[in-house]
């Protein structure tokens, strides 16, 4: 049985790529996609570290569709307001990316 909470899926980038240095040394790329799926869209927060950090800054941009490959975890998001207490935030840490074409006009006419 492989491991439960491995994903691989198709997304598109909506916000831009955040890079940042993780002690002075590994770059670290992070950036929201859209899960699409028949009835919501869910939102969630992809991490890219060291070589694949670099990459993904450099060559993609909001609306760009990915396939992505990582490892899927939820985390617990505290909120200042004390109504709510915490939230989940689902997040994934990417090991295998490739860009997704969308071709309208392949059609023969």
């Amino acid at each position: 049985m492989g491991d439960t909470n491995y994903i691989g899926s198709i997304v598109k980038i909506v916000e831009i790529p955040n890079k940042k240095l993780f002690n002075k040394t590994i770059p670290i790329t992070k950036f929201r996609a859209q899960l699409p799926q028949v009835r919501n869209n869910a939102i969630v927060t992809l991490n890219f570290w060291g070589n694949l950090a670099n990459d993904v800054a450099n060559y993609y941009k909001i609306n760009d569709y990915i396939i992505i490959e990582g490892y899927l975890s939820i985390r617990n998001k505290p909120f200042k307001n004390s109504i709510v207490q915490s939230s989940k935030k689902v997040e994934i840490t990417v090991f295998k990316i490739y860009p997704f074409l969308l071709s309208l006009n392949n059609r023969e006419t």
